[in-house]
């Protein structure tokens, strides 16, 4: 297999996902990580932490900045917990804020048709890029997205819409990125990343390897309260193994007008564009292809 080129868009700080995630593409062999971007509250906090991890990996990959703040205003300001770590791991500090639609789009007009666009935060900074340079949605590869819950039965908890973070958080950007035509894109939604959940210290080893214990150590905050749902690693992984889920092809529509349903997106199946959600996942395949590729053998 020829290496892929992705970039990751990560809110990397909170949710120990992201950092599993951003662990497996620094060990695929088959992954050229071209560059990293962060949104959301103190998003240079968030690029100290991935580039924190990335140093631990022993790996030097270009970390911008991205957008504090969602398109529209609100009095919410996700802040990075895990940042609270860095004292403990060697990171660069210079990182400048509102870089990364920048770099994103020099890195996607420079490789065009190359890049595999891997959105696992909210999609403010890929909604900017695509108003910034409408040519930039047809110069990708392909776009794959955490977001979206797609189950009825989970839609009618009792932590919907928030726990529909990525979509929930910046709605408006969510409806542009969804509105928009991309070569190949595949989402995953909570109706199958929520069969992937791991207690701390179900795998003994799993933290072993230096890369995994920075990733420990910047999820420890979240960890204290929460097991570890593997959302975002999911999405990772299946740029490499697309058959670790089934998808199904239709088109999502995405609500950003009403309170009680703010960010909710609805998938109707068609058969038909380019756009694909995950339907299922293979749990137990999903668990060996992430262990062997982190260094711990099932």
């Amino acid at each position: 297999m020829a290496a892929r080129k992705v970039w990751l868009d990560t809110d990397i700080g909170g949710d120990i996902d992201d950092a599993l995630c951003l662990a497996y593409l620094l060990n695929q062999p088959h992954c050229e990580l071209i560059g990293i971007s962060t949104v959301g509250g103190e998003a240079g906090k968030r690029a100290m932490v991935a580039d924190a991890i990335c140093k631990a990996a022993g790996q030097n990959i270009p970390v911008y900045a991205g957008a504090d703040n969602p398109l529209m205003p609100t009095d919410i300001y996700p802040t990075p917990d895990g940042a609270a770590k860095l004292p403990n791991w060697p990171h660069d500090t210079g990182f400048r804020p509102n870089q990364a639609v920048d770099a994103m789009r020099a890195a996607i007009r420079r490789h065009p048709h190359e890049i595999s666009l891997l959105a696992v935060g909210h999609l403010t900074n890929v909604a900017l890029l695509f108003r910034l340079d409408p040519e930039i949605p047809r110069l990708l590869k392909e776009l794959y997205i955490m977001s979206g819950v797609f189950s009825e039965e989970l839609e009618a908890g009792p932590d919907m819409p928030m726990a529909n973070w990525n979509a929930w958080m910046d709605a408006h950007a969510c409806a542009i990125v969804y509105g928009t035509q991309v070569p190949v894109h595949r989402t995953f939604g909570l109706n199958v990343t929520t069969r992937l959940v791991l207690g701390r210290h179900d795998n003994p080893g799993l933290f072993a390897a230096k890369v995994m214990q920075a990733v420990e150590d910047f999820g420890s905050p979240w960890l204290e309260r929460h097991v570890m749902t593997f959302h975002d690693p999911l999405a990772a992984a299946c740029l490499f193994e697309p058959e670790l889920c089934e998808y199904e092809r239709g088109s999502i529509g995405v609500d950003y007008t009403r309170d009680e349903t703010l960010g909710k997106m609805t998938f109707r199946a068609s058969g038909a564009g380019t756009l694909e959600i995950a339907a299922a996942v293979d749990r137990e395949r999903f668990f060996e292809h992430y262990f062997a590729m982190t260094g711990r053998k099932p």
